[in-house]
């Protein structure tokens, strides 16, 4: 399971509110439309509002990615993804991750929201959780998300070949990095607002900050290289010594590393990875030098529309004027 997009752009049929037996029609159909291994499908057609569940989370997913990608040469476009899926850059990894995290993060929120037959509030067996669900509230239900999420993946057994165990070690950074963005939210019921009587529970952060973390470890990356470990006997992930105290000695990336095992192409020119940076907006004074990679960008003036002056009325709405102001578009060249 990964981010080709293709999945994301599928119209899904909708459940409606017919019976029981034509809703479970609806919901093989929708795990047959998924890119989906055989395993994947039987274990998507047991879990009703699992297909939407996953859906949802390939386009937070390719969304997220976008985004942080938005001011970069490549920037996560769905051209040229199955063959970079198929390399192991630090694009690649990035996508391992945040395609990871999404499904993490997509089923433990459709858990908590009821959108999910087999899971519900968080069920974690403490005080606080029992509290939170007498007072109504909902926690995100990590703890099945992860649980599950493990299962759907087949994680179990980790091959000897390289290119696997990184895949499988960038997919538990995007788990871990959804783990790490769990916070506990409070709330009062005292008399008016005082918290004499408060309830605690366990709710995920937005996922535009796991995104923002993920960037930070896709700045970060590390490149690895298979190793033997003589103390176990098997082969390990292993990087550039990060102090200076034994250069000989390698060592394992940490399980919060982005790791990669060969350098990227520029994504300056199309490619079968990417569309390349010409006709690509860019800052003058930020990026365009870089993303134009040397060749140069045009200048464009525009007019373009927009509210001003706004101005609250009586009892209940805003009117605004309408002003025009030049913009300035600058854009890489061919």
């Amino acid at each position: 399971f990964s981010l080709t997009g293709k999945e994301a752009l599928t119209h899904f049929p909708s459940l409606g509110s017919s019976t029981n037996s034509a809703q479970g029609k609806v919901h093989v159909k929708q795990c047959d439309l998924l890119k989906l291994s055989r395993k994947q499908k039987r274990l998507c057609r047991r879990e009703p509002g699992l297909a939407e569940t996953l859906r949802d989370a390939i386009r937070l997913g390719i969304m997220e990615c976008q985004y942080q990608f938005r001011s970069e040469r490549w920037n996560c476009s769905l051209e040229g993804r199955t063959s970079l899926l198929k390399r192991g850059f630090k694009e690649t990894a990035f996508l391992y991750a945040v395609s990871s995290a999404a499904l993490t993060h997509s089923l433990a929120r459709a858990c908590s929201a009821g959108r999910m037959e087999r899971c519900t509030c968080d069920d974690s067996p403490d005080l606080e959780n029992r509290k939170a669900w007498q007072w109504g509230v909902c926690g995100d239900n990590l703890k099945y998300s992860t649980k599950f999420l493990k299962k759907f993946l087949g994680q179990k057994r980790i091959g000897k070949d390289l290119r696997a165990k990184v895949d499988i070690h960038n997919t538990n950074v995007g788990i871990k990095a959804v783990k790490n963005g769990l916070k506990t939210t409070c709330k009062c019921h005292g008399v008016s607002g005082s918290c004499a009587v408060r309830t605690c529970w366990k709710q995920l952060s937005p996922f535009h900050e796991i995104g923002r973390l993920l960037k930070l470890r896709y700045d970060d990356a590390v490149k690895v290289f298979s190793t033997t470990n003589d103390a176990v006997g098997h082969s390990e992930l292993a990087g550039p010594q990060r102090h200076s105290h034994s250069p000989k000695h390698p060592t394992s990336p940490r399980s919060t590393d982005l790791v990669y095992v060969e350098d990227s192409p520029s994504f300056c020119r199309p490619s079968k990875y990417s569309l390349g940076t010409a006709g690509r907006t860019c800052s003058r004074e930020g990026n365009c030098e870089s993303m134009c990679c040397g060749r140069g960008y045009n200048t464009q003036s525009r007019l373009v529309t927009f509210s001003c002056h706004c101005q609250v009325q009586w009892c209940c709405y805003v009117e605004c004027q309408q002003c025009m102001q030049e913009e300035v578009v600058y854009s890489c060249k061919q």
